[in-house]
């Protein structure tokens, strides 16, 4: 297998603070393992492959045991996505889109009405989007762009729930920790499983978390990131193999589907918020080829953003955009499929067993088995 490096994301153990830069890992990812995937992707194969997109995480691990309203065990956490980089305030064009709308996305109204991000993108759980998008809003205030004041805001702000294993209801997430990661987005490789918002996830009854992928097509750079807590057991299919049928050791034995997915597309191309809800909703058929149904209690939620254009800010002077032909938006739409495709399948892989309140354990999807299945279909590729 060919490791691959990254850096740790701040972590709060037991009131301890561990600096993003502080331990490096190294982490087996889907393809390593001689998953096959369609496509061509980036160096990286990340989102962080569009220039000038960075990933901060903050991750909370905190007590084990007899779950105790608002002391724990805690299994959470806050992921943050920059478009241009913490450094470049500049909004970029952005549409999205509900497969299915059991969950929560902030800031989607004026997405629709104006088709414009301003400001970084978070994903966390269930309970924390308010405090999550407020601490945005304090930071922007902080921080605010070298041209004026920030005088109002509407933050994009996911979620899903990751209540099985965490204190949901204890309200552990604060503003500290959104500030921390947002100080911490950077560029280049992106940790992947058991972090930022993804650390408390389940995905197909294994432990899920956050995954990333990226392709390269039609001249143009697409990014996806996931946060993964969707499926059941019997649906997971990982290269076209029923994976879930083959591995039922752990399943939670759920009966019904009651997780979520949060996709987060970024690309370079010159794409207007039209086209980019076009391309959000292709996220879809990524979360299908991986056996997801989108079910009834499932918040399945996307939202795609482009750098290629600048965005007029300015009254009374318009700005000069480019546009794709129609025609022309097919290889980034069979882009948007593979990488998040790809992207789910590397959270997967990613992702440790973790345990947490009342003894619950969410069991990784384990490597070795994967391979034995994917040998045993003919779809294993040798490294």
């Amino acid at each position: 297998m060919r490791p691959r490096f990254f850096l740790r994301p701040a972590l709060f153990l037991a009131g301890v603070f561990f600096a993003a830069a502080s331990l490096a890992v190294a982490k087996p990812r889907a393809r390593d393992l001689g998953v096959p995937f369609e496509g061509n992707p980036g160096p990286l194969n990340a989102i962080t492959d569009v220039a000038g997109v960075t990933v901060g995480h903050t991750t909370l691990v905190r007590g084990e045991g007899k779950l105790v309203v608002g002391e724990g065990p805690v299994r959470t956490g806050v992921t943050a996505i920059f478009p241009r980089g913490r450094e470049n305030s500049a909004p970029v064009f952005a549409g999205w889109f509900s497969l299915n709308g059991n969950g929560e996305m902030t800031g989607t109204a004026w997405l629709d009405e104006a088709g414009i991000l301003d400001g970084p993108i978070a994903l966390t759980n269930t309970h924390s989007v308010g405090v999550v998008r407020d601490a945005i809003i304090q930071w922007q205030v902080r921080h605010p762009p070298r041209d004026g004041d920030i005088t109002w805001s509407l933050p994009v702000v996911g979620e899903t729930w990751d209540g099985w294993l965490s204190d949901i209801n204890g309200f552990h997430v604060k503003p500290e920790h959104v500030f921390a990661a947002l100080a911490s987005a950077a560029g280049g490789p992106v940790a992947e499983g058991n972090v930022g918002g993804g650390t408390g996830m389940i995905c197909h009854e294994f432990k899920g978390g956050i995954g990333t992928a990226s392709r390269i097509s039609a001249g143009y750079t697409v990014g996806v990131l996931v946060q993964a807590n969707y499926g059941l057991r019997s649906q997971l299919r990982i290269a076209g193999v029923p994976v879930g049928r083959e591995i039922p050791d752990g399943a939670l034995r759920s009966a019904v589907e009651t997780g979520s997915l949060l996709v987060v597309i970024a690309t370079d191309a010159p794409l207007l918020p039209h086209d980019l809800k076009r391309l959000a909703k292709r996220a879809a058929l990524g979360l299908a080829r991986n056996g997801g149904v989108s079910g009834n209690s499932s918040g399945d939620l996307f939202v795609a953003f482009a750098t290629g254009n600048a965005v007029p800010t300015t009254p009374r002077q318009p700005g000069t955009v480019k546009i794709l032909a129609p025609a022309d938006l097919d290889p980034l739409f069979a882009a948007v499929v593979q990488a998040t495709e790809e992207a789910i399948v590397n959270a997967l892989v990613a992702a440790e067993t973790m345990t947490g309140r009342d003894g619950h354990t969410a069991l990784a999807l384990p490597h070795e088995k994967l391979q034995a299945v994917l040998k045993k279909y003919g779809r294993l590729e040798e490294k």
